[in-house]
């Protein structure tokens, strides 16, 4: 490579400068301090781990977005995390092992061998919560609501939640005892919203006429709040998880409403149908065609740890949060003083400091101004006293 070429990154990895990454990590901690006042406490997991571990159960998803390499001290193939919620649910079976609902969140980097949108990262600073060990709608509740927190606590404006249940479809396709290959067939015509391929799909099919209309009928609910009456209509003659899957959305829906969030419904939506079990929610911005944080339920994921456990969470890149929120003018924000030496200097600094100043000291022969060096003050001495001027 050329000498004027070694300062490139592969593509879909950056660098955080300076500004973003002071913002960045002022983010970081109101989140996390955020997930804290409501009981999750913070997990470190590795960056990497064998690769068995990384994608066991529902991790398996994610195995064409993870990088592999191998041990040189075992021979083993390993991971780099893609994904931070697996870990999470091996801390919660394997080395917790709480009887209780257990409430975890974590922040830290993961890479994908692909980005998820053109010209998109790979490198994402994931950031989330899961409750682990509570089956029952009220913790789909709870974490909807504070992934809706957390956005708001970022600075982002006019959300509005998508809200859909894979065991709707799921539960049909059971029925209608669907072969493996059809039912991934249909998947993925509704995940695009293709008639006339689901159409063609049922109709080539030996299901149930019952089971097929059912099936159809998927593709056109969605919207808004009459979603789940026109289901309960269409869906009628469904199983009874079919109905529960229903009664757990509006649960969702219902609990979310005071918050002013606008609900769309689309039980069409099937993402991540090999990974969740029951609801999923997605979190959108206007003028966004991806979802800024994503989440759902997806019981069962610490069997292959050794203690199955019902399991719903969510997550965000707080790097694309930051890009969604205004800057505005944070302009310089420092004191400039001069180099150390002078009496009673170093104590004022160190006190200026203690009370959580930027103060930023003058080297030898710098003649840069201080609103080059980022200070908006300098320290002056007036008098025998060190005082705080404007710059």
């Amino acid at each position: 490579m050329a000498n004027q070429e070694r300062w490139l990154l592969p593509e879909g990895i950056e660098e955080i400068l300076p500004d973003e990454a002071r913002r960045l990590e002022q983010l970081r901690r109101r989140l996390l301090d955020l997930f804290g006042t409501w009981g999750y406490e913070l997990v470190m997991p590795p960056l990497i781990e064998y690769l068995d571990a990384l994608l066991t159960g529902t991790g398996r998803d994610l195995d064409l977005q993870t990088f592999k390499l191998t041990d040189q001290l075992t021979g083993r193939l390993m991971g780099v995390r893609a994904d931070m919620t697996p870990q999470a649910a091996r801390i919660d079976a394997h080395y917790l092992k709480r009887e209780c609902p257990v409430r975890l969140c974590y922040v830290g980097n993961v890479l994908r061998t692909r980005p998820d949108a053109f010209a998109g990262s790979r490198e994402l600073l994931q950031l989330g919560a899961e409750l682990f060990g509570h089956p029952g709608p009220e913790s789909d509740i709870e974490v909807a609501r504070l992934m809706l927190a957390a956005l708001v606590s970022a600075g982002l404006r006019d959300l509005h939640l998508d809200l859909g249940h894979v065991g709707v479809f799921r539960a049909l396709a059971t029925e209608a005892h669907l072969p493996e290959a059809l039912e991934n067939d249909l998947f993925e015509a509704l995940q695009r919203k293709s008639r006339p391929q689901i159409e063609g799909l049922l109709a080539a099919s030996d299901a149930p006429a019952g089971s097929k209309t059912m099936l159809a009928a998927l593709v056109d609910l969605n919207g808004g709040a009459d979603t789940l009456v026109r289901a309960r209509e269409l869906l009628k003659k469904a199983p009874r998880a079919v109905h529960e899957a229903l009664g757990n959305l509006e649960s969702v829906a219902n609990a979310v409403a005071h918050l002013g969030v606008p609900v769309y419904f689309d039980l069409a939506e099937l993402r991540g149908y090999r990974y969740y079990t029951g609801v999923v929610f997605s979190a959108f911005v206007a003028g966004q065609g991806q979802a800024v944080a994503q989440g759902g339920r997806y019981d069962g994921i610490g069997r292959a740890f050794g203690r199955a456990r019902a399991a719903t969470g969510f997550s965000t890149d707080l790097r694309r949060l930051l890009r969604l929120v205004p800057v505005g003018n944070a302009g310089t924000n420092g004191i400039l003083a001069p180099h150390v030496g002078l009496p009673g200097l170093e104590e004022m600094i160190a006190t200026l400091r203690a009370a959580g100043e930027r103060v930023v000291t003058r080297l030898p022969g710098d003649s840069s101004s201080a609103r080059t060096l980022g200070c908006d003050r300098e320290l002056i001495e007036q008098g025998g006293r060190w005082m705080v001027k404007p710059a």
